[in-house]
């Protein structure tokens, strides 16, 4: 049976993938634990064992080759081929994330927009014309969509997210505070900025009471 990979390993590949990939644009061939650990204040052990999940890459005395560790990351990450996505919700955030370039260049595609107010649907923004949410199964179907990006009030979260799971996808990229509820085999991750800054204000005012 397969060593079951932690949940934390996975969330810090992405972060040894664009280490890597900036050291690659600087043609920088091989980097050791140690000066990658550097980069991302990591210990050489930690780097070693979140990659000892995945196989062996490095050589002892000699470090990682950075293409070739490179092109096994985007392998086990996913990101050697290009995922359609769909956005629910086009308002000033869902309009924000259309106008976001940096998806398409790491192979992630906005091919569908979905809203649910009539003075939107039909219009177009940029190459895409806004969709009846009530086309959501039709077109996930269609296009092969497996990620769905959701920017909706939090009243119609839920909603949306119980039709997007109906409608065949798996993953989940949700920008609304609620606590959504999912069946299992069904991936979601949460963006809220509010959250980071409530830590963020723990820690100055932490920093208060100690001066």
């Amino acid at each position: 049976m397969a060593q079951p990979i932690p949940e934390v390993v996975i969330l810090r590949l992405p972060l040894y993938l664009r280490t890597l990939s900036r050291l690659a644009e600087k043609n920088i061939e091989v980097v050791s634990s140690r000066e990658l650990g550097n980069h991302l204040q990591f210990t050489p052990a930690q780097i070693r064992k979140d990659l000892s999940y995945f196989g062996r890459f490095g050589k002892q005395g000699r470090g990682y080759d950075v293409k070739h560790l490179l092109a096994e990351l985007k392998g086990i990450l996913g990101l050697d081929r290009s995922w359609p996505m769909a956005l629910i919700g086009v308002g000033q955030l869902g309009r924000a994330i259309l106008s976001y370039r940096g998806f398409a260049t790491e192979g992630f595609q906005i091919v569908a927009a979905f809203d649910s107010d009539p003075a939107k649907i039909g219009k177009r923004y940029g190459k895409l014309t806004i969709q009846d949410v009530a086309e959501l199964n039709k077109t996930v179907a269609e296009q092969g969509i497996a990620i769905a990006i959701v920017a909706v009030p939090p009243s119609q979260a839920q909603q949306v997210i119980n039709t997007l799971v109906a409608s065949g996808v798996k993953a989940i990229l949700n920008y609304v505070p609620i606590t959504a509820r999912l069946p299992k085999g069904v991936w979601l991750r949460d963006v809220d900025p509010t959250l980071a800054l409530q830590t963020l204000t723990y820690h100055l005012k932490l920093g208060d009471t100690q001066a």
